[in-house]
Parts: structure tokens; C-alpha cells; sequence
């Protein structure tokens, strides 16, 4: 179940000893060198409102492009993706479900996305969660990502993306996929019950901008692939941050990664303090 919530808001991380943070979405990143200030704004993949409010609108004016997990905007970015959609080694979800479990999944894949499950067979179990979550919403699903990449373009900005789509799908190839198949069986044995409610309680504290009791939140749910957050989580904030260096000293630039990437000890906010750089809630 709550595989679906780390997709949703970007692995969210498990760690809740690190220095408490102010209640914001959206950061300066400033001194160490920088001639200029960059944003970092936490973002929740799907949503029903995807309004951009006022102070983010005003950090993407003051910047002058911007970076996201991926380039959303590169034209090749699906055609990449679809073509890393499957399991290795020939593994199969019929291989890793009993007849019965077969079955139960099939049933449930079938009524929320109007495809047999034949098709997906070979598919990584977490990206199907992924294809999942929009049936989890009481309204068309909306993207946060898209909006910022809207407003960009409006300033005829570039979008970029701080790893690329082999990076980010060598993630889900990094858990078992067993692991992945006992979380999706999950959600169809409940058909995604447990999942919507922990999805509108993540919600409620996204918009309450309240990233420690988000992390909170998340440790108290339990799931096979959450145990992974090295993976998940803590191993590209790392591979970021030099990235985010780098970027941030050539031009002011707009950082929109998924929110739970911001919290943490090894949380972007408190790797980047460490460097030296000066993060601060935007009020």
C-alpha cells in the first residue's frame, strides 16, 4: 500500500531524527559561493489542485530555469521509459503470484485500468502502482510538475532534470521484485482502501506544508518496498546534490523535486547545510 505513497510524493523519507524543519514547500538555497539565490520547492506527483501558489510563482520569476527529478519535457522521456518498463531475467508477475493471487490481481488491474493483466505481465509491480494511482482520486488527477513546467515555458525557460530516466529506473530493478508484488497484491486485496486513506492524510499535511509530520506519518505505515529508502531516497538525494551545485552556481534556478526528498538528516535541506549553503523556509 504505501509503495503507492512514496511514488506519489517521491519516496517519502523514513527518517524523523534529523533537526526539525519550519512548515514550508518551497526553500532559498543561498551563500557558499552563490551569486545568486535558487528555490527548492517540494512537490507531491499527483494531486487534484495543482495550483502553483503565489510565492512559488514568484520564485520561478526570479530564477531563470528549471529542474526537476526528470526532464518532463524532453520529447524521448516516455519512449525511454516505456522501454525499461519490464522486469529482468524474464521475471513475470505470473511467476511471482500463485494462481489464486493471479487471479485476484488480474480482477483488480482489469477494473481499474480496462487492461488484462497479460499485458502488463512483465511489467515492474511498482510501476503498475504507479498507472494505479490516479484511481485513488475523487477528481481528474493533476500534476504539480506540469504546472511549473507551464509557467516555465510561459518565461520561454528551459526544464531540465536532475537524473535521467535509466537512473531513476534502476531504482525499482534495485528491490525485489517479489517485494514489489506482495505491495501491489496488497492493494488489491483491499481494493486500494488502505491506500486512498493514507493518500488523503498525506494530502492533508502537504497542504498544511508540515514536512515533519509528514515524515512521521510515513514511518508509522508499514510496507514491503519502504524498506528500501537507500534506494529509494537516500542514495539519489546524495547523487543530487552535487548536481544541485553545480546548476545552482551557474544560473539561479527552480529545484522541484518530490516533497519528501526535502526532510531528513539525509534529506536535500540538510545535505546541502551541511555543504555550507544557507536553506531557508520562504514565508
Amino acid at each position: 500500500m504505501k509503495r503507492l505513497l512514496l511514488v506519489a510524493f517521491g519516496f517519502i523519507s523514513l527518517y524523523t531524527n534529523a533537526q526539525n524543519l519550519e512548515n514550508s514547500l518551497l526553500w532559498k538555497i543561498s551563500g557558499n559561493g552563490l551569486s545568486q539565490p535558487s528555490y527548492l520547492f517540494g512537490t507531491v506527483h499527483i494531486t487534484c489542485d495543482a495550483t502553483l501558489s503565489t510565492k512559488v510563482n514568484t520564485a520561478l520569476d526570479a530564477t531563470k530555469q528549471l529542474y526537476l527529478e526528470l526532464d518532463m519535457d524532453d520529447p524521448n522521456m516516455m519512449k525511454e521509459m516505456m522501454g525499461g518498463m519490464a522486469m529482468k531475467d524474464g521475471a513475470t508477475m505470473t511467476s511471482l503470484l500463485s494462481t489464486e493471487d493471479y487471479k485476484l490481481v488480474e480482477d483488480f488491474i482489469k477494473s481499474k485500468t480496462g487492461m488484462p493483466l497479460k499485458m502488463l505481465d512483465s511489467y515492474k509491480p511498482f510501476l503498475v502502482s504507479a498507472m494505479l494511482m490516479p484511481a485513488m482520486l475523487d477528481c481528474k488527477a493533476q500534476s504539480i510538475e506540469q504546472s511549473l513546467i507551464d509557467a516555465s515555458k510561459k518565461q520561454n525557460e528551459e526544464i531540465f532534470g536532475l537524473e535521467t530516466v535509466q537512473e531513476q529506473l534502476d531504482v525499482f530493478d534495485a528491490i525485489p521484485y517479489k517485494e514489489q508484488m506482495e505491495d501491489l497484491l496488497a492493494s488489491a486485496k483491499d481494493d486500494m482502501a488502505n491506500d486512498r486513506a493514507e493518500y488523503n492524510k498525506m494530502m492533508e499535511l502537504y497542504n498544511a506544508q508540515k514536512l515533519n509530520e509528514l515524515m512521521a506519518f510515513m514511518k508509522s505505515s508499514k510496507n514491503k518496498t519502504a524498506s528500501h529508502d537507500d534506494v529509494l531516497l537516500i542514495n539519489r538525494n546524495k547523487n543530487w546534490i552535487p548536481r544541485i551545485e553545480k546548476i545552482a552556481k551557474e544560473k539561479p534556478t527552480l529545484f522541484g523535486v518530490g516533497a519528501g526528498h526535502l526532510g531528513g538528516e539525509n534529506g536535500v535541506i540538510m545535505l546541502l547545510r551541511k555543504k555550507g549553503y544557507k536553506v531557508e523556509a520562504v514565508k
